[in-house]
């Protein structure tokens, strides 16, 4: 987990903020994991120091490559290919992460081939975005937000996100929450205050 930390510490943004939540919900003895629409594959090979096997995908041509050229000498599998349509083994992934992806994708077919793909016993671990519906509780969480970010901005090495962007997020968080406990019964969701939900499952043995 060590090399883990040191490579999202070196640079910072609102995603690399919030690998901790997914490199935490990593079950013991994890042998291959999924890095759903991976970017620049940050999180792929943060996972790469607890997991030995690291399929990192995206349907996006230039993040892809990116991602090849930046970590070529990490232990990571790379697949250009739209996640729902590739042809990944069910029950193949002891781990299926997402951070930053899944409003690029049909929220509910995308849980379930999430939840399609893992062992009994791995888990699921997205970090998404939603949109507010400027309610007093969403005030408050983005109040937060901005004062978090003008202070890590001011002290942390920011670097911009690259991948292709999605704005507004087609779902609010009410939304994404109802979702995703009606697709994957148990899960524990978590609202942040950089603007990023959070969504760990463990499948049922």
């Amino acid at each position: 987990m060590h090399i883990g930390r040191q490579s999202s510490t070196r640079r910072w943004n609102h995603n690399l903020h919030y690998h901790r939540i997914v490199l935490a919900a990593i079950p013991p003895g994890a042998r291959r994991a999924l890095d759903v629409g991976c970017g620049e594959a940050f999180l792929a090979q943060d996972l790469t120091a607890q997991v030995r096997q690291v399929v990192a995908l995206d349907r996006d041509a230039p993040s892809i490559e990116r991602a090849r050229q930046r970590a070529e000498t990490a232990p990571i599998e790379f697949v250009e290919a739209d996640f729902l349509e590739h042809e990944f083994s069910a029950g193949s992934f002891d781990l299926v992460a997402s951070v930053a992806a899944l409003h690029h994708l049909p929220m509910q077919p995308a849980l379930t081939r999430m939840a399609e793909l893992l062992r009994p016993g791995g888990v699921l671990a997205v970090v998404g975005l939603a949109r507010s519906r400027r309610r007093p509780g969403d005030l408050v969480a983005e109040t937060a937000g901005a004062v978090l970010h003008r202070v890590y901005r001011t002290t942390r090495h920011y670097v911009e996100q690259t991948a292709p962007v999605v704005w507004p997020p087609p779902v609010t968080y009410r939304q994404a929450r109802e979702i995703a406990e009606q697709t994957l019964p148990g899960v524990r969701y978590r609202r942040h205050a950089l603007w990023r939900y959070s969504l760990v499952w463990t499948k049922p043995r």
